[in-house]
């Protein structure tokens, strides 16, 4: 059903928040769960140049608002809503809310910035006119409509929202200069009245979108609406629109009324208060004379603001006594909301129990600086530890000595990449030829990494290590693992061989004997190199086989305990050097293809063997 033209929100309304305002968000949905609403009031949110959702509560249940890259998806993606709350800067403001005012669907757009120069308010709010549609600010907090929609952070806390009787509605229509004496004023009405219909602050300009007469006619064509009440300020013409509209009939509804900035002329010069339009120019301009004209035309003002209470009350009764207006007997109940964590440590002071999702036991981010395993990043920098110490410190949860962070350096130097046919850069490199982004292409990389491609390390540690903690001979060991149908992880390699060394291993064999206080697992491996070559020259200890045993004697030199080692080995912290390590070279293969903007790859159909059955019946 179609609202009329003098409502701009329904219970059906919903908005494009443009602008990832987190809290604002969040707290028109409170609001809109406190009213028992079936569906939230933010119908998407716009972040330029990003698409994501956002994460919110819908009472104690998390939902997710979609967020969109531009306005114009927005609109497209959300077609039933009509209402735009614009979050955007002074300076592209103006930008969104004239493409928003020519779109088919938004019917009212809230212009949250200050400082939007007069010139481009003035169109904004002679476009809006033409297009027949409403522009609440610039330099507003918004409005609300009790029981039903409410901008952004207009009426407070949800505590003073319950306690103005915002959750349901009640006969009074407002309209303000100032957001923040709104929130008083809707509190002044509540304890006068039976409460707000509907509140709206129209923005302290000196060129607002919209105008308070014209709030003040829509309540005046409103039937639910019985009491017109109006808070003006010095500076400006537009009260006496009011005393005019007034006179000629055009409002005939009751309104209460006060215009502040009466204590101006106590002031030895011209004072201008918070609002770029609260300045009086001239006499007419001020506060007082304004109060005096419409006083003179029939409103009902107070002497000063301090009676403005009063006089809302004596002429609420009055309505009432006249059967215009009836008293709301008893309140609706409304649903608790849940209160954030946060809010409750900060506001109590205390600390409270809760269980926690995650255990971290190597980094702390939540201090004033990250620190890993204790030592804040300054530290590592300011005493020039390396990518080996951080390692050290992330991994193992200790600050390595000299010699073994150069001996992670040194292996990440050695396995950083072993030429485009292995697997991994293999898999890497065909995936950018596809089109792939550099992430993609590094995963399928990485995810070859195993038993056959790389993930030796740990396997040679482990079963080396059990061999000579059992104090099996070579020879029972290399039979131990032929019953075990094993092949010794760390033995053998494609290519090279006793009288064609692999250079890597020599170099960390090299640096292991002249700094490790102990070689004992690698010196244990070495002799099984001895046995498994007499029966094949190729079957050396490779890199992975030399990497996996040394960092064993490495753990070792530093005091490990056997159970920690084990554990090392277990969870695979020692293939973890060849994931860092390879991720380099694959990282490069990509970057190297996408310099080269090589073409998507087709295996070469003479390199594949087709062996299909002859016939399929």
């Amino acid at each position: 059903m179609k609202k009329p033209s003098y409502e701009l929100f329904d219970n059906n309304t919903q908005a494009i928040v443009y602008g990832l305002q987190r809290n604002s968000v969040q707290r028109m949905l409170d609001f809109d769960y406190i009213c028992n609403k079936q569906q939230p009031s933010v119908a998407c949110i716009v972040n330029p140049g990003k698409e994501d959702n956002l994460k919110a509560f819908w009472g104690d249940k998390e939902i997710l608002i979609p967020v969109y890259a531009s306005l114009k998806v927005a609109m497209a993606n959300q077609p039933q809503a009509d209402v735009l709350i614009n979050f955007a800067s002074f300076r592209s403001a103006y930008g969104v809310t004239m493409e928003a005012l020519a779109s088919q669907g938004i019917k009212t757009v809230v212009i949250i910035a200050e400082g939007i120069p007069e010139r481009q308010s003035r169109e904004i709010a002679r476009y809006s006119k033409t297009q027949k549609k409403i522009v609440i600010g610039p330099a507003t907090v918004g409005g609300i409509k009790a029981g039903c929609f409410k901008v952004a952070n207009t009426g407070g806390t949800l505590t003073s929202i319950l306690a103005s009787k915002l959750n349901r509605p009640g006969s009074v229509g407002f309209v303000s200069k100032s957001g923040g004496m709104s929130n008083e004023m809707y509190n002044i009405i509540s304890r006068n009245t039976n409460g707000l219909y509907e509140g709206i602050a129209i923005g302290g300009d000196s060129y607002p979108g919209s105008t308070l007469l014209d709030h003040l006619l829509r309540y005046q064509a409103n039937p639910k609406i019985q009491l017109l009440v109006c808070l003006g300020e010095v500076g400006g013409t537009d009260e006496y629109e009011i005393a005019e509209a007034l006179k000629d009939g055009r409002l005939t509804k009751p309104l209460c009324v006060w215009v502040t900035g009466t204590c101006a002329k106590i002031f030895p010069g011209e004072v201008q208060f918070g609002h770029a339009g609260a300045k009086a120019g001239n006499d007419c301009e001020s506060a007082e004379a304004k109060n005096k004209a419409l006083k003179k035309a029939g409103a009902k003002v107070p002497k000063s603001f301090n009676d403005f209470d009063r006089t809302i009350a004596r002429v609420y009764k009055k309505l009432v006594k006249d059967g215009v207006i009836s008293a709301i007997d008893s309140e609706p109940p409304t649903p608790k909301i849940p209160v954030d964590y946060q809010t409750v440590v900060k506001e109590n002071g205390y600390s409270i129990r809760k269980p926690t999702g995650i255990v971290t036991t190597i980094s702390n981010d939540s201090l004033e600086e990250c620190v890993y395993a204790g030592v804040p990043i300054s530290t590592v920098i300011e005493r020039g530890w390396s990518i080996g110490d951080v390692i050290g410190l992330l991994w193992f949860k200790k600050k390595f000595p000299a010699y073994a962070s150069e001996f992670i350096e040194i292996v990440l130097k050695i396995i950083a990449d072993h030429g485009p046919c292995v697997a991994g850069a293999h898999n890497a490199i065909i995936t950018a030829r596809a089109g792939k982004d550099l992430m993609s292409a590094l995963a399928t990389g990485i995810l070859t990494i195993g038993p056959r491609f790389g993930g030796a390390i740990d396997g040679a540690a482990k079963h080396f290590k059990r061999a000579l903690d059992e104090d099996l001979s070579p020879l029972d060991f290399v039979n131990d693992m032929k019953q075990r149908d094993i092949k010794i992880p760390g033995i053998g390699h494609r290519i090279k061989s006793l009288i064609n060394p692999d250079k890597r291993v020599e170099l960390l064999k090299d640096y292991a004997r002249e700094y490790f206080p102990k070689t004992d697992l690698l010196d244990y491996a070495l002799k099984v190199e001895e046995f498994t070559t007499t029966k094949k020259n190729n079957l050396i200890l490779n890199v992975d086989g030399c990497v996996g045993v040394l960092f064993v004697d490495m753990l070792r030199s530093m005091d490990f305990s056997e159970k920690e080692i084990d554990e090392i080995i277990e969870i695979g912290g020692l293939n973890a050097m060849f994931v860092l390590g390879r991720s380099i070279g694959m990282i490069g293969h990509v970057l190297d293809q996408k310099r080269l903007k090589s073409g998507l790859y087709r295996h070469p159909m003479d390199d594949i063997a087709y062996m299909l059955p002859e016939t399929v019946e």
